[in-house]
């Protein structure tokens, strides 16, 4: 089977093959539901499926297969995941003719595939974070931690996630995580310490970090914890045995300039780290600079995360340069910084070298029109697969708009564009609806407050709505003519769930001396968007 047949790519450089993207995931999905569905040998031989229930079988075998091929890869982890690709392929093409020998089921008839991997997944997962946001004390740890302490127990993965261990109940769990470090693979000890005296907090996390120092995990989970140096040097134990860690989340933990300085100074190796995430620090400019040499010694990146982390213009530099040896990087997120235009065109030159990438949030950086040409002109060069584009709040003005088009006309996978909160105007929203012609992935654009009036949302709205996979458009929060508003909603007519609320928009905005100057009074072929009809977005040969 074709549609299931899954050959690497041949890379420039040695890296892992194992595990698929998210966008992998589902891009097999959505080939074996065309198997399912479409004319082949097999699909004469036993019948084709109904486009749902394909789907829907689609997606549990896409799900048995990476359990298996998951499993296999977890046997050989040093390995470059080559068979593991390959048993995910063959798993697949053998479920997909299961399924079509089977025949169509009746909704109610319909159950999980025979295999029973999904099954023995769940059982590696030992998760305590479901219920209410409580203390536990060291009565309910010993009750609670029993099924840890079963013999041959399958547990990889443990969440503590949502409540709060107190030192008895920390001395319960010790033992119990010492026992069965080896076997860990994924910790999650997020919001764990909520609502603890420091003194206490401090006890927990080194007794946890002691327990577990020694495992060889690929995912930790440190985030809500305020750690602040303190908490950081206290998970010292665990995070200086770390040789293998593939993410490391410390999201909201008051990483301040010194604790950053500790997580660089404590985490001996990152060479096989893809994932991580600094999102909602204290950081700074020189907390950035401790995490640039992080970045540094990060050459498999994938997942970059440092938003609101009060990172200034020297940070954000610092952080650019870094990201330059960041050559596979696949999703970005620095909004809600202080970079600026200088921030902001140092960054342009490490976005050249991340031809993987496919999510960019830059929002609320304070780039101004010339940081945010720069950026899209370096874009407009790389990432050709680049789904998500952000850059809400940087003061963008109609300046900028050719450049911003230009750059959005070559992406032809983006699904989502933000350039909220900016002063694109009617001559701006023009210049991007026309980029956005060809654009069949996309499904949401968000270009509220940006003083558009009449012509401009009427354009946007036009282009938007004939998209097939499209779901929302936000132009709130402008200055829309009621006539507009009309006019936009008339648009809509047949599909008014892809239109945002208009609660926010302000006629009163000057957009009647807007169209008086583009000859609107005299009516349509005159506006400004017959004016703008023969608008060229540049494109790359």
């Amino acid at each position: 089977m074709d549609a299931a047949t899954m050959k690497p790519q041949h890379r420039p450089f040695s890296i892992k093959l194992w595990p698929p993207s998210q966008n992998t995931r589902q891009m097999l999905v959505t080939r074996i539901t065309g198997n399912l569905t479409t004319k082949s040998i097999f699909t004469q031989k036993y019948g084709t499926l109904s486009k749902e229930e394909a789907e829907e079988n689609a997606k549990k075998i896409e799900d048995v297969a990476f359990v298996t091929a998951n499993q296999h890869y977890e046997m050989e982890p040093d390995g470059d995941g080559g068979s593991a690709v390959q048993l995910y392929a063959k798993e697949c093409s053998k479920l997909i003719l299961e399924v079509l020998k089977r025949g169509p089921a009746k909704k109610e008839e319909r159950e999980v595939l025979v295999s029973e991997e999904p099954a023995a997944s769940l059982n590696k997962v030992f998760d305590i974070s479901k219920g209410p946001r409580s203390f536990i004390e060291a009565s309910e740890a010993e009750n609670i931690l029993g099924p840890l302490k079963e013999p041959g127990n399958s547990y990889t993965k443990i969440c503590f996630s949502n409540r709060s261990f107190g030192p008895e109940a920390a001395r319960v769990a010790q033992p119990i995580l010492i026992s069965m470090k080896d076997q860990l693979k994924e910790v999650d000890l997020s919001d764990f310490i909520a609502g603890r005296p420091e003194e206490e907090a401090l006890e927990v996390m080194n007794i946890f970090s002691s327990a577990l120092e020694g495992s060889i995990l690929r995912s930790l989970d440190l985030s809500n914890n305020a750690l602040g140096e303190k908490g950081v040097r206290a998970f010292g134990a665990l995070l200086q045995s770390q040789s293998c860690l593939e993410e490391l989340y410390l999201m909201n933990d008051g990483i301040s300039e010194e604790a950053a300085r500790a997580v660089c100074e404590l985490i001996p190796s990152t060479e096989k780290l893809r994932i991580l995430h600094f999102h909602n620090n204290m950081t700074g400019d020189p907390g950035a600079l401790a995490i640039s040499e992080v970045l540094k010694r990060s050459p498999l990146l994938e997942d970059f995360r440092c938003s609101s982390t009060r990172v200034g213009t020297e940070g954000g530099i610092a952080l650019a340069e870094a990201l330059e040896t960041c050559t596979h990087l696949k999703k970005l997120d620095l909004r809600d910084n202080m970079f600026g235009v200088e921030g902001g065109v140092a960054l342009c030159k490490a976005l050249s070298k991340h031809a993987g990438l496919t999510e960019i949030y830059l929002s609320y950086l304070n780039l101004e029109d010339e940081g945010a040409v720069a950026i899209a002109n370096s874009l407009k060069e790389s990432a050709p697969l680049l789904e998500v584009l952000d850059m809400a709040g940087n003061d963008i003005t109609a300046e900028a708009a050719p450049d911003l088009s230009a750059c959005i006309a070559v992406k032809q996978n983006l699904c989502k564009l933000n350039l909220s909160e900016n002063e694109l105007k009617d001559e701006g929203a023009i210049q991007i609806s026309k980029a956005l012609e060809g654009h069949i992935q996309l499904n949401e654009v968000d270009m509220n407050t940006n003083s558009l009036g009449r012509v401009g949302a009427r354009v946007l709205a036009q282009v938007v709505v004939q998209k097939p996979k499209f779901k929302l458009l936000n132009i709130d929060a402008n200055c829309i003519s009621d006539e507009g508003i009309d006019e936009v909603k008339k648009i809509f007519k047949n599909s008014p769930d892809l239109l945002g609320p208009l609660d926010d928009n302000c006629p009163e905005g000057g957009d009647d001396d807007e169209e008086e100057e583009y000859g609107e009074h005299d009516g349509d072929q005159h506006d400004l968007e017959s004016k703008l009809s023969n608008l060229e977005v540049n494109r790359e040969d």
